[in-house]
């Protein structure tokens, strides 16, 4: 029993002793070392469209919105897919939505609703000219983008860049403060598309009007700038 009790008074001990030495050690604060960031960014074309026609329409019950929105997006979405080709132009339907008209007393007066479709692709020429014999749908919006594969390419490019930067930064740095070079501790880099927002393109256009809009809709691509930005620190040496 004394020999067990010894045991765990030594323990105890031994514990207490390693929890003081922990609360008592301080980690060296590292020395010369150095905190920068860099980065690299490559302007190219926008080669994605994306186009949104939308129909609208009212009535004294919600039942009939729908049913008139369902037609019309129905028609659509036909015509669309007719001419869809993966990548070129990618159809798919956007919102849709059905809400109450409220009348000067408060009460419900009718009902209206939205319905959208959404073209998108890199044949701008193909998805404006569908656009255009689309009937009952005007377009409501009008935007660019990069794709996937446009944007891999310019990242690397950009990211080079940013590398470049960095280490020509750091060895300046380094031997401004009297250091012969460096050796990289610990680096993080991140990537952002710099490019102008969707430019919405608003048309007023009943179904009587949409049935003569059936010329392809003039478009222009802008630029989108693909960044990368690295940052980290350096040992000077």
């Amino acid at each position: 029993m004394k020999k067990a009790f010894k045991t765990i008074a030594l323990s105890a001990l031994l514990l207490s002793a390693t929890s003081v030495f922990a609360q008592n050690y301080v980690a060296p604060v590292p020395q010369d070392v150095l905190q920068l960031s860099a980065s690299g960014a490559v302007e190219v074309q926008q080669d994605l469209l994306v186009l949104t026609l939308s129909a609208t329409r009212e009535a004294p019950d919600a039942a009939a919105v729908q049913t008139q929105l369902k037609q019309a997006l129905d028609a659509a979405l036909g015509l669309a897919r007719a001419a869809a080709q993966p990548q070129q132009m990618d159809v798919r339907t956007g919102a849709f939505g059905i809400y109450p008209r409220y009348g000067k007393d408060g009460r419900i007066s009718g009902w209206q609703g939205r319905a959208e479709l959404v073209l998108q692709g890199r044949d701008f020429a193909r998805i404006t000219g569908t656009a255009g014999k689309i009937q009952g749908m005007a377009i409501s919006q009008i935007a660019f983008d990069l794709s996937r594969e446009a944007r891999a390419k310019v990242e690397s490019e950009a990211q080079a860049k940013a590398i470049e930067a960095f280490r020509a930064r750091a060895t300046e740095l380094a031997r401004g403060f009297g250091f012969a070079g460096y050796a990289l501790r610990e680096v993080s880099v991140n990537s952002n598309e710099m490019s102008p927002g969707p430019r919405p393109r608003m048309l007023a256009m009943d179904a009587k009007a949409a049935s003569m809009a059936d010329a392809p809709v003039p478009v222009e691509a802008g630029k989108s700038q693909v960044v990368v930005n690295i940052s980290g620190s350096v040992q000077l040496r």
